[in-house]
């Protein structure tokens, strides 16, 4: 591998290589860095120029107005509840469920992974599965958006796949010492699988966070919506918050101003979480892929 990258066909593929992901990298991330900028700019500057990565003033007029409105309060409160809740139970479920399919003494074993397998294929749709939530009484309740996706088929089989993996001599050594098949997996899987749950934690925690469809489909209680469905109706609507402002009633809040700023906002506690998980991410993307 190293006599390829001292070739002189290897260094000029280096330098491409090189060169494209930095060029890409900078196309992903300008459009980021011009929200920013705008969230931070007057309102005739976001109008008077299509884009622009520093605002020529600096105004924070848009954060003033979103943090004094409690209908974005509420949201952001609601969101972050939701998310900390709904990752609690996926992981809850889908560790506790993968951890028996790995197990090959498991009775009924191979018809569960079935079922597993047929659920990762095929999914019931959107009417079923809001018919489902309307008879189990979930609609305009914070349930309707945990419960449906409470387990992943996919992410269970790379669960089971990675505690497969582990060498069975473990968990032979720790009944031999009188442990329960609990505190096997309380104190044995678990300690070892940290790089998975730091991954899937990461996965579920964005995938709830970014949930549009689920608060659009089960909440018709404004009062209760999430911040993903609260970003939709600003955008649709710049003046979606004004009823609920805290501020002077004359006073006219920066419409294009708003919709960067509540973006911004929504968007920094997942760019907060996702540094202390970093490190494990790279492992854990790996471990349990590989093996059937």
């Amino acid at each position: 591998m190293n006599k390829l990258h001292n070739t002189k066909a290897g260094k000029v593929f280096d330098v491409f290589n090189i060169i494209f992901l930095f060029s890409l990298a900078i196309i992903m991330i300008l459009p980021f860095i011009y929200v920013i900028a705008a969230s931070f700019s007057t309102e005739s500057e976001i109008v008077t120029r299509s884009f622009f990565l520093w605002p020529k003033e600096i105004s924070l007029e848009s954060y003033r107005y979103i943090l004094s409105t409690p209908a974005f309060i509420r949201s952001l409160i609601i969101t972050i509840g939701v998310t900390i809740v709904g990752t609690l139970v996926q992981l809850f479920f889908t560790f506790s469920f993968a951890y028996p399919l790995s197990r090959s003494y498991l009775k009924g074993r191979k018809v569960l992974l079935n079922m597993v397998i047929v659920a990762m294929l095929f999914s019931g749709g959107m009417i079923p599965t809001f018919l489902v939530v309307k008879g189990l009484g979930l609609l305009d309740t914070y349930w309707a958006l945990i419960l449906p996706a409470a387990i992943s088929p996919f992410n269970l089989m790379i669960i089971k796949n990675f505690f497969q993996e582990i060498p069975m001599e473990l968990e032979e050594s720790a009944r031999m010492d009188g442990a329960s098949e609990l505190t096997i997996f309380s104190k044995i899987m678990l300690p070892l699988s940290k790089p998975v749950i730091a991954t899937f934690t990461l996965f579920y925690a964005v995938g709830i966070w970014n949930d549009f469809m689920s608060g659009l489909l089960y909440i018709n209680d404004s009062a209760k919506w999430p911040i993903q469905l609260l970003l939709r109706q600003i955008t649709l609507s710049s003046s979606a918050l004004n009823n609920e402002a805290l501020l002077d009633p004359n006073y006219i809040p920066p419409e294009q101003g708003i919709k960067f700023a509540v973006i911004v906002v929504a968007t920094l506690p997942i760019l907060i979480f996702y540094p202390f998980l970093q490190k494990h991410f790279a492992k854990g993307m790996m471990v349990g892929s590989v093996k059937g």
